[in-house]
């Protein structure tokens, strides 16, 4: 899926790049949206980026962790660098 750039919104790429500072950690869903700079979208739009980017990186690639949050993992972390060879997007350009 080289061209999985092209399958991703600003949002998911700004989602992903979260995921991809806290790999292997749990985030909830405030957190990635505040992180990621998106206070001022709806909560739920964090589940659809994480729906889109499981697509994208394989449906292993994010867990769910209930009543806490997502987490990216190890594989689903190396699939992202394999795609992407590098950090999708920067948070600074937000």
């Amino acid at each position: 899926m080289a061209d999985g750039t092209l399958q991703l919104s600003d949002t998911d790429k700004a989602v992903l790049d979260v995921l991809w500072d806290s790999a292997g950690r749990v985030l909830g869903r405030g957190t990635i949206l505040r992180q990621a700079g998106l206070d001022n979208c709806v909560a739920r739009r964090c589940d659809s980026s994480i729906v889109n980017l499981r697509r994208v990186l394989g449906t292993d690639a994010i867990v769910t962790v209930r009543r806490r949050g997502w987490m990216l993992t190890d594989d689903g972390l190396s699939r992202a660098v394999d795609m992407f060879g590098i950090r999708p997007i920067k948070r600074d350009r937000l």
